[in-house]
């Protein structure tokens, strides 16, 4: 049996998708730009594309600007308004639960000259509002907080965030990558002047993403060139990819209401079979998460070894983030949230999509114990420890 439980790295595209961007492969290939037939066609569904990107996150479709993908968007964000407002001030907050693109981006700034906050989570992977206040100084022009990490699957507080960053004309940027096309998201309901995503997050093809950026919201662009993307994001649009990113924001934002339910009853069906296992810990918020993600570090043996005997099977997870799952080291996500070091190597993420079913939790729930039972017998850091403390932390014997 093949199971794929890894949806937060990337997602099956839906048939329905690629046969709307077909179309623009072949016989409607031409260049947005060009006023003749061809390029009025693909400029058309460029717009129309926008339209249903937009209506999946309530926003206008003046609002949207696509990119080739979330980490795109997420520099875009960071420095494009860094940049626009540091004659105003050249602070910046963001939290250690970001994406790499989001970290690395405040790491550039700081080389600029800016100076940047990183807010700790707690134990759950939230962070704390108040914690936000008090960072704030009177050089602090933005604010960057993930809606939802695809680490650990919490949801963090995005609306109150918003709403203090608001109340001191700070803007406020949120990384929904792993929220949009899975969970509700609406842009005004959560006050974010700017709010990243990605297609083949929601069943939609690679390369395509968008940046909602609030009416009103200056913004240095990333790219120069051109004039597409209204002057804001230079260069040939990807019409296929974008396309694409319309037609299964549609498909999302249709089923969503139906099938938030039924992946969470699967996730906590997983869940609730890998935590009778001994020395398991189950990481992020047990009730603010998303509604297919199951994460959890397994002591004594490493994240690469589970992956690839799992994979063996045909269950495909994930350890740590898509970005840095290969660098075998420790998350720094659950490193920031005081998960020790040994035990963050062990990390085991399964993030469940609409194509899952019981049969495969069910085949998953037989294996996987068998697998962590035959990986702690190979490893040396199953001898000589002591009692497993509450909580499940080992410790070593002296």
């Amino acid at each position: 049996m093949q199971c794929y439980f890894d949806h937060v790295a990337t997602t099956p595209l839906r048939p329905e998708v690629l046969e709307a961007m077909m179309p623009y492969f072949k016989e409607e290939f031409g260049n947005p730009l060009s006023i003749y037939p061809l390029g009025t066609n693909a400029r058309e569904a460029v717009e129309r594309a926008r339209e249903q990107v937009a209506g999946l996150v309530n926003a206008k479709s003046t609002e949207i600007i696509f990119t080739s993908s979330g980490a795109e968007a997420n520099n875009f964000a960071l420095r494009g308004i860094a940049f626009a407002r540091q004659h105003e001030g050249r602070h910046i907050i963001v939290s250690r639960m970001e994406h790499h693109s989001i970290l690395n981006s405040a790491r550039f700034l700081e080389k600029m000259g800016f100076t940047a906050t990183y807010l700790p989570p707690d134990r759950h992977g939230l962070i704390d509002p108040e914690a936000v206040r008090k960072a704030i100084t009177d050089e602090t022009i933005l604010i960057s907080v993930i809606h939802a990490s695809p680490e650990v699957g919490t949801i963090e507080p995005v609306r109150e965030i918003a709403a203090i960053a608001r109340e001191r004309n700070i803007t406020f940027h949120t990384d929904a990558v792993a929220s949009v096309g899975n969970i509700p998201v609406d842009v005004k309901e959560l006050g974010a002047d700017l709010l990243s995503m990605s297609a083949h997050q929601f069943n939609g093809p690679k390369g395509a993403g968008a940046l909602y950026l609030r009416e009103g919201q200056r913004i240095i662009p990333l790219i120069f060139g051109g004039i597409q993307e209204g002057g804001r994001r230079a260069g040939t649009e990807n019409v296929p990819a974008i396309v694409g990113m319309g037609r299964a924001a549609e498909i999302a934002k249709a089923e969503l209401p139906h099938r938030v339910d039924g992946i969470r009853r699967l996730r906590d069906r997983l869940i609730e079979g890998i935590m009778k296992m001994e020395a398991v810990h189950f990481t992020g918020h047990p009730e603010q998460r998303l509604p297919g993600h199951a994460s959890f570090c397994v002591e004594y043996i490493e994240g690469e070894g589970m992956l690839l005997m799992l994979a063996a099977k045909g269950i495909y997870v994930a350890s740590g983030s898509a970005c840095t799952s290969k660098a075998l080291k420790s998350s720094p996500v659950l490193l920031s949230m005081g998960i020790p070091t040994h035990v963050a190597h062990g990390s085991v993420v399964f993030t469940l999509g609409a194509d899952n079913t019981e049969e495969q939790i069910d085949y998953a729930l037989e294996e996987f114990p068998q697998v962590i039972k035959r990986l702690r017998e190979l490893s040396p850091f199953s001898k000589g420890w002591g009692d497993i403390e509450e909580g499940g932390t080992c410790i070593p014997k002296k």
